[in-house]
């Protein structure tokens, strides 16, 4: 989980996110007051489920040690055939947005021609 967090491209799409979410919040009253209940409601309930969950997790943790080797494994091979995965968003939509604009131009000069 924490390899996937730090790929340049989910952070910075969690950081578009989280700044959309804190926008909204500060702007509309309305919906400040429904996401601070769902934000307590959801506190409560990862707090409550992880006491439960912790002797389970204690049982499983050879398991999962080995699940997250072959995980991170992966991920390494993804981020080499990827590497739009090491971009921030804000690049990727510019350099989409360039390609875009490179073909369009090129369809007009051969339609023109």
């Amino acid at each position: 989980v924490n390899q996937v967090a730090n790929l340049t491209l989910v952070n910075s799409a969690c950081d578009v996110v989280s700044t959309a979410y804190a926008s909204t919040k500060e702007s509309h009253p309305y919906i400040r007051s429904v996401c601070d209940a769902a934000e307590k409601g959801v506190k409560s309930v990862t707090e409550a489920t992880a006491s439960c969950v912790q002797p389970v997790l204690t049982t499983l943790e050879p398991h999962v040690a080995a699940a997250s080797e072959y995980a991170s494994k992966g991920l390494d091979k993804l981020g080499e055939k990827l590497p739009l995965l090491q971009k921030p968003v804000d690049q990727i939509i510019s350099d989409t947005k360039e390609l875009v604009s490179s073909r369009v131009a090129d369809a007009k000069d051969a339609v023109s021609s």
